[in-house]
């Protein structure tokens, strides 16, 4: 793996987005080692917690937007379109996954983050989806995603505002599970999940399974052209 750093540890796998220089930014070889990673866990019967984060300072800047203009035609991008299966990718997982954020966390990284079953912050993390501000709809399943967490009215503020909400806001609106100091992000993220971790794997998995069909089956109908629509927004 070239842009994963993926660490075991008994029944917890860690896996950071290792583009430090870069503030993690999604580029096209990130995302597909991510979602080859990702899909390879259904064949992985001994870890029963993923924990995913980001090296250096911070989570992901989201895609990164130096690779993404050179794509010339509507054609090109959409055949380089990586990053709704990459979201994707995160729903299928059959263990338990948690997300630990630091820094910033924006665009197709929050819809990344957005995916896990549970989600823990530093105080001075900040999260985003700016799309809007660039003149671009939010794609990759990332808004049902949203709106799921925190309801109709805060979704929109989230992803027409475009505005980068602090680790409080999230919390209170039910977006993270829990915030912490920075130097506690590790620990408390190793805490929740060493938690579920001592849950039964079968139990918790047909679970986790069966609340994500409930929750994104008709999501699934409603947004399948959301890429579609990302492409419309670029010809503007």
């Amino acid at each position: 793996m070239n842009f994963l750093n993926i660490k075991k540890e008994n029944d917890l796998c860690w896996v950071y987005l290792n583009r430090p220089d870069a503030m993690n930014a999604l580029n096209n070889e990130l995302l597909r080692e991510l979602t080859e990673f990702n899909n390879n866990l259904k064949n992985d019967l001994d870890t029963k917690v993923v924990i995913y984060s980001g090296e250096g300072e911070n989570f992901s800047a989201g895609a990164d937007i130096k690779e993404s203009i050179s794509f010339g035609s509507s054609l090109e991008a959409w055949r380089s379109n990586l990053g709704k299966p990459a979201v994707m990718s995160f729903l299928e997982i059959n263990q338990i996954t948690i997300a630990a954020v630091n820094g910033f966390c924006l665009g197709g990284a929050a819809c990344f983050v957005s995916a896990c079953d549970f989600r823990i912050a530093t105080e001075d993390a900040l999260l985003g989806y700016p799309e809007i501000n660039l003149g671009m709809n939010l794609n990759w399943f990332g808004l049902p995603l949203a709106l799921r967490l925190v309801g109709p009215s805060k979704a929109k503020r989230l992803v027409i505002g475009g505005e980068n909400e602090t680790a409080t806001t999230l919390l209170n609106w039910g977006f993270y599970d829990e915030v912490c100091k920075k130097e506690h992000l590790i620990k408390g993220a190793e805490r929740m999940a060493n938690f579920y971790a001592s849950k039964s794997a079968l139990p918790a998995q047909m679970i986790k399974r069966s609340v994500n069909a409930i929750t994104y089956n008709s999501d699934l109908a409603a947004m399948h052209m959301d890429y579609d629509q990302f492409l419309l927004t670029r010809e503007k």
